[in-house]
C-alpha cells in the first residue's frame, strides 16, 4: 500500500484480518494522510464523526459533531495501534516509481528512503495517495518574488506569528472559510482575494458540542453507535443528489431544476440573512451559479462575522500579479502586505503524481491517462495488473456522504480482488478494456445531468480537459452495490 491516511490504514488492517502479507509505505513521519498534513487554524471535518470513521471502530464519546483535526489525528492513530498495523508501516518512505514485469507477473517499486534509494517487490500495489494531497498553488506573475512570508494553508508555518500583521489570503475554499474566521481577530489587516463565492449551507451544531443525553446513549444503549450511524448513511443515501440532477426542461435562471432551484432560494435566504448588518457585500458573496455545480461548505454564522469584521477587505478584483512587498489587482490597486497565505486547494485531477508509473507492454500510466485520469469503479485500470487504487477516479462524494464510507466499499472490492486470485491459483488479474471503457461512459452521461456537470463555473471536480473526473453521480447504495463481489467476467486472469 503507497500511502497512509485513512484509505491506507483501512486497507491495511483488512488484509491483517485476511491473513495477507502486506507493507504500507508512507512518505510522512505519521499516520493519518489529509489528517497529518492539514494543520491549519481550524481544521475540521465537514461530515458527522459517526459517518466520517471506521464501521467497525465506532467511538461513544466523540466531543463534537464534527470534529476538529487534532482530534480526528489522534483516533487514526489510535486505530492504527489497536488494530496492529503499525509494525507494518515504513515511515519517511517515498514511492518514486512502479513498473510492472510481464516476465515475473510481480511489481518492483523504487524506494526513497532516509537511508537512500532502494526496491521492493510485491504481487499487488494498492495506491491510497488521495486526491486533496498535492497543494495548488496559483499561475499568478510574480508569485515567486515576494519578499515576505507566504505559505499553503495545507503546509501551515506555525512558525509564522499573524499578530498584528498585515495578511492576503488567497482563495475562499473549504480550507479558507475554516481558517480565516479563526486568524481575523489576531492580524492587524486581512485581504481576502476571491475568485468564486461559495454556496454556504447552514449548519448550527458545526462546532458545537454533542448533548450529554446524546453522549449517554452512545455510552450506555449497545449498538446505538451503529444505529446512529446507519442513520446517517441512510439520511445520505441519496443525501441532497436530487437537487443537483438537471432539468433538460428547467426555464430557471442561476439553477438547473425545480429542487436546485428551491435550495438556490433557500440558500440564498441564508447569505442575506447573515450579511443583512454588511448589504455592500452581499453582491461579492452571493453565488450565481447554480447551488452544488461547486463544492458547498459548511456555515455557522463564523465565515460571515469574519467577513464583515472593521479589519477584514473581500476584494473581488482578478489580481494582476504578485510583487515583492504584497498583490496587485487588475484595477491597478496595489495591497501591501506581510504574509500571503494560499488556501487555493489541490491539485486533485492529477492522480497518482509525482510517481511514475509503468503498466503491461512498459506502457506509461500517466501517458495513457493524458491528464484524463480514468478507472473501472475507480479501482481498477486496463494495462495495470493487481494495482489498486483508493479514492481514485470518480469516487468522490460531493453532497451525500463520506469517503469513509466509500473506503470500505473499496477495500471490500480489494480484499475480494486478492480473495479471487488466491482461490483459482492465478497470479494477477487485469480489467477488461471494454469493460472499464462501457463503465466510464456511463459515468461521464450520468455527470452530465448533474449541476456540477453541466455548469461552467470553476471547479476542483473538472479536469483541465473539462470532464469531471472526481465525482460519483449515483446514490452510496449504488456504489455499495457495485462493489460487493468482483465478477471474474470483468476481468482477464493472468
Amino acid at each position: 500500500m503507497i500511502g497512509c491516511g485513512q484509505s491506507g490504514l483501512l486497507a491495511g488492517i483488512r488484509l491483517k484480518q485476511a491473513g495477507i502479507p502486506f507493507t504500507i509505505i508512507e512518505k510522512n513521519a505519521g499516520v493519518g494522510g489529509t489528517w497529518y498534513e492539514n494543520t491549519y487554524p481550524g481544521c475540521r471535518v465537514d461530515v458527522p464523526n459517526h459517518f466520517y470513521s471506521y464501521s467497525f471502530a465506532q467511538r461513544d464519546d466523540w466531543p463534537q459533531h464534527f470534529w476538529s483535526q487534532p482530534g480526528l489525528l489522534d483516533y487514526f492513530r489510535a486505530c492504527a495501534d489497536v488494530f496492529g498495523v503499525r509494525e507494518h508501516i515504513r515511515f519517511e518512505t517515498e514511492v518514486t516509481s512502479a513498473e510492472w514485469s510481464d516476465d515475473a507477473g510481480s511489481w518492483t517499486l523504487c524506494l526513497r528512503t532516509p537511508a537512500g534509494e532502494e526496491t521492493l517487490e510485491a504481487q499487488a500495489v494498492v495506491s491510497a495517495v488521495g486526491q486533496l494531497n498535492r497543494p495548488s498553488f496559483p499561475a499568478i506573475p510574480g508569485r515567486e518574488t515576494f519578499e515576505g512570508v507566504s505559505f499553503h494553508s495545507a503546509r501551515w508555518r506555525h512558525d509564522v506569528d499573524l499578530a498584528g500583521r498585515r495578511v492576503a489570503v488567497i482563495g475562499t475554499g473549504a480550507s479558507a472559510v475554516q481558517f480565516i474566521p479563526e486568524i481575523a481577530g489576531e492580524v492587524a489587516e486581512l485581504v481576502v482575494f476571491q475568485r468564486t463565492p461559495p454556496w454556504l449551507v447552514p449548519t448550527e451544531d458545526y462546532h458545537q458540542e454533542v448533548p450529554e443525553q446524546k453522549r449517554w446513549l452512545f455510552r450506555h444503549v449497545p449498538t446505538y453507535a451503529h444505529w446512529y450511524r446507519f442513520w446517517l448513511f441512510w439520511q445520505n443515501a441519496e443525501g441532497m443528489l436530487p437537487a443537483a440532477r438537471v432539468d433538460p426542461d428547467w426555464q430557471g435562471e442561476g439553477s438547473v431544476g425545480l429542487i436546485n432551484d428551491v435550495v438556490r432560494q433557500l440558500l440564498t435566504a441564508h447569505i442575506t440573512t447573515e450579511f443583512a448588518g454588511a448589504p455592500e457585500l452581499i453582491d461579492k458573496v452571493l453565488p450565481t451559479y447554480p447551488p452544488i455545480a461547486k463544492r458547498v461548505v459548511r456555515d455557522n454564522g463564523s465565515w460571515p462575522r469574519a467577513l464583515q469584521r472593521d479589519n477584514v477587505t473581500l476584494v473581488t478584483t482578478g489580481i494582476e500579479a504578485i510583487t515583492p512587498t504584497g498583490v496587485t489587482t487588475v484595477d491597478g490597486v496595489h495591497h501591501d502586505v506581510d504574509v500571503i497565505v494560499y488556501g487555493t486547494g489541490f491539485t486533485a485531477s492529477h492522480f497518482l503524481t509525482p510517481m511514475k508509473v509503468v503498466g503491461r507492454g512498459g506502457v506509461d500510466l500517466h501517458e495513457q491517462w493524458d491528464g484524463d485520469a480514468r478507472a473501472y469503479l475507480g479501482i481498477t485500470v486496463p494495462g495495470f495488473p493487481n494495482l489498486f487504487l483508493l479514492y481514485g477516479p470518480n469516487t468522490n462524494i460531493v453532497i451525500n456522504g463520506s469517503i469513509t464510507y466509500f473506503s470500505e466499499c473499496e477495500v471490500h472490492y480489494l480484499v475480494g480482488c486478492l480473495k479471487l486470485l488466491l482461490e483459482g491459483g492465478r497470479r494477477a488479474l487485469d480489467v477488461r478494456p471494454e469493460v472499464h471503457d462501457a463503465y466510464n461512459e456511463r459515468i461521464d452521461a450520468a455527470n452530465l445531468q448533474m449541476a456540477w456537470g453541466v455548469s461552467d463555473v470553476n471547479s476542483w471536480y473538472k479536469n483541465a480537459k473539462g470532464r469531471v473526473a472526481q465525482n460519483w453521480p449515483f446514490s452510496l447504495l449504488d456504489y455499495w452495490r457495485e462493489t460487493r463481489t468482483p465478477d471474474p467476467s470483468d476481468y482477464e486472469l493472468l
